[in-house]
């Protein structure tokens, strides 16, 4: 039996996942923002669960601190995020797309890495190919997205940074922990609910339901991650989509883009890693 925390555990992707995991005999420690639909998922499931607003990084803070309680964590999966709608700064000032889908799971890692470590754990990125979509040419020097802000723009950065710090995951931590990420598919599920975008106009018709695959066919990609072997099932530091590789637009072949991220956010952290 493996225990298995997913954020964004609550709807959609997360949801669909937890429930297969736990019909397979595992136990899935669900994370979500909205008290309601959290409990109700955990609850129906008969799993823990616990609250965490990515947008707020105390929360991440406090969530880190919760999850130490499990004595051992097979997977973390990074499934918390969205594309969200006008420019918007969090209270912790950073901008909202960047926070929720990156700096708030690179907080959480941080403060886990020495158990993630100690566990072998296996770090799951529920990334995009939105990453190449949207997220070519990457500023590394602007990850608030502060120059030429669009939400696909800022939704493509996020995917990239996803990317990019699983690769600085595998680089830094070799045989230590593994670390894979993964393009879901295109997904029926509410994340364009706060965007301002075509997609959010199509998620809202039964134009939804023509080219897209159902929240419990794109879990299966989580649920193989999750309880595939590394080295075997998937390559570390790898992103897939479906059973294929997904190549990546910005390459990042000399890994600079990876270290200055892992820097630039261990600085936007810095307050909650003292």
């Amino acid at each position: 039996m493996k225990t298995i925390v997913i954020t964004g555990g609550s709807d959609g992707i997360g949801a669909a996942a937890a429930k297969v995991l736990v019909g397979l005999g595992h136990r899935v420690i669900i994370v979500g923002r909205n008290p309601t639909k959290t409990a109700a998922v955990a609850n129906a499931l008969k799993m823990p669960y616990h609250l965490a607003d990515f947008t707020k990084l105390a929360d991440v803070q406090r969530l880190a601190n919760e999850l130490r309680q499990y004595d051992h964590i097979d997977v973390l999966a990074n499934n918390a995020g969205g594309i969200m709608g006008e420019r918007t700064l969090t209270a912790d000032g950073f901008e909202k797309t960047f926070q929720v889908n990156h700096l708030g799971a690179f907080l959480l890692i941080q403060l886990l890495l020495d158990k993630l470590v100690a566990d072998h754990a296996t770090v799951i990125a529920t990334s995009s190919i939105a990453a190449n979509l949207f997220g070519a040419p990457f500023d590394v020097n602007d990850l608030n997205v502060s120059q030429s802000y669009t939400s696909e723009k800022a939704y493509g950065y996020a995917k990239y940074e996803n990317i990019l710090f699983t690769r600085e995951l595998v680089r830094r931590y070799p045989g230590q922990l593994h670390a894979v990420a993964f393009h879901p598919g295109v997904v029926r599920t509410s994340f364009s609910s706060e965007s301002n975008t075509v997609m959010r106009w199509l998620y809202q018709t039964p134009l939804k339901y023509l080219g897209t695959i159902s929240p419990a066919k794109s879990a299966q990609r989580l649920v193989k991650l999750a309880l595939g072997t590394p080295g075997v099932d998937f390559t570390d530091g790898a992103v897939y989509n479906g059973k294929h590789l997904l190549q990546v637009k910005n390459q990042d072949a000399d890994g600079q883009d990876g270290q200055a991220l892992w820097e630039a956010s261990m600085r936007a952290a810095a307050d909650y890693l003292a």
